[in-house]
Parts: C-alpha cells; structure tokens; sequence
C-alpha cells in the first residue's frame, strides 16, 4: 500500500464519522459542547478504545479458545462458535466498557444530562472510525478499491451509527451517574445488547452455508440497519427531549 493510498483510507475512515459528530452536536440547539472538547473524547476513542479493546479481546478469545472443549460440549462442535462468541458476546461487553473510558474522563464537562449522549456519540465515532479504516484496508489490500469503497458505505451507514447510539446511551448512563446518582451498569448493558443484537444479524451470513447463508445475510444485513437507524434516531430524540424538558 503506498502512502497516497493510505491518506485516502484514512480520509475515507474518518471524515463520514466527523461529519456525524458535527450533526449529533447539532442536534442540541443550546448550549452546544465545544469541539475542542468533543475532538478530544472522539480522539481517545479512536486510539485508546481501540487499543485497549484490541488487547482485551485477543486475551478473552485466547481464554475461549483454551476451554473450547466445554463449549463444544455443551453446544455442539461447531466452527461458527468462534464467530458469535467473539461478535455477539467479548466485542459488545470489551467495546462498550473501552469506549466509556473516554466519556467517564469528560464527566466533568457534562452540564446536563444530555451532555453525556454528546460525549458519548463523540468516543463512538472515534471508535468506528478506526475500525473502520482497519476494514476498508483490508479489503483495499485483499479486494482492491471498489471493495473498500463498498465496505466503507455500508460501514458508514451501519456500523458507525450502531456505535454512535450505542456509546450514546453509555454517555446517558454516566451523566445520570453524575448529576443524579443513579447506575450507568443498567444503561452499559443495554447497549452491550444493542451492539450483540447488531453483530448477531451482521454476522448471520457466515453463520450459514450455500443458498441460506445468502439470504441470511441479505436479512442480518438489512436487520443491522434498522438496528443502527433506529438507534441514532431515537439518540437524537432523547437529546431534543432531555433539552426541552430536562
């Protein structure tokens, strides 16, 4: 990969979730938290989310795959294990749990509850950002550019909203932590259902052979995005509601 390619991955990765970061600020009409601010949570997300996540699931899985025996004897020898256990089970829980990291270290900013989606969608988009040039070079280098073109619309259609609502409600969870004393662990597991409920339909594909792999994945795919339009909809409601009436 030369360096000119490299720039337009890199570009390509980041701009749509920037972009994002700019609409979901906006969708809180007073008030608005700086981009200083929200650049930094959206940095720490993009490096640090990522870097712990990726430690963190290498060492479960290696933990996964040293007690695999049990696992198939209590559900059966069966490749596609691997597959959901890592999608729908140790990426949900590591992510979510990473990617508050950086909401948490913004908590003092958060003036009102909705400060928090805020903050929350920001470590979310510097997350799917990342992952998001580590799937589009992959498919550059494996597939060529209309590959990486393809992975990078339907990444940014899907997976960056999924992870912008999902870090949102963790955001909603450590606000309420904060101004009203309440658990955010009620709202972080919610959104570890939202991303494992994701993953679960991207991943049905795979999950099966010949001519119902296809139409699983056309379903799981088609399910993921309502999954993620859903999601950045009602984020974006919740936000004008908690500003309206708090």
């Amino acid at each position: 990969m030369q360096v000119l390619d490299f720039l337009i991955l890199l570009i390509v990765a980041f701009v749509p979730s920037l972009i994002y970061l700019v609409w979901i600020r906006n969708t809180e009409r007073l008030g608005r938290e700086p981009y200083t601010r929200l650049l930094r949570v959206f940095a720490f997300g993009a490096i640090v989310s990522v870097f712990i996540a990726i430690v963190l699931e290498v060492i479960l899985m290696e933990l996964f795959y040293q007690n695999v025996d049990r696992v198939y004897e209590l559900l059966g020898e069966n490749p596609n294990i691997d597959t959901i256990v890592l999608a729908c089970v140790i990426a949900p829980f590591v992510e979510e749990l990473t990617k508050a990291l950086g909401i948490f270290r913004a908590r003092r900013f958060m003036q009102e509850v909705e400060d928090g989606m805020i903050y929350g969608a920001a470590a979310g988009l510097g997350f799917a950002a990342t992952e998001n040039l580590f799937y589009e070079s992959d498919a550059f280098l494996t597939n060529g550019a209309e590959a990486a073109i393809a992975t990078a619309v339907v990444r940014t259609l899907s997976s960056v909203l999924l992870h912008t609502s999902a870090s949102a409600i963790v955001g909603l969870g450590l606000a309420r932590s904060a101004k009203q004393a309440r658990s955010w662990v009620p709202y972080y597991l919610a959104a570890v259902f939202m991303h494992g409920l994701f993953n679960l339909a991207a991943s049905s594909g795979p999950i099966f052979e010949g001519d119902i792999g296809q139409s699983a994945y056309l379903i799981g795919l088609g399910a993921a995005f309502i999954i993620a339009m859903g999601g950045i909809r009602a984020v974006r409601s919740k936000i004008r509601l908690l500003e309206r009436y708090g």
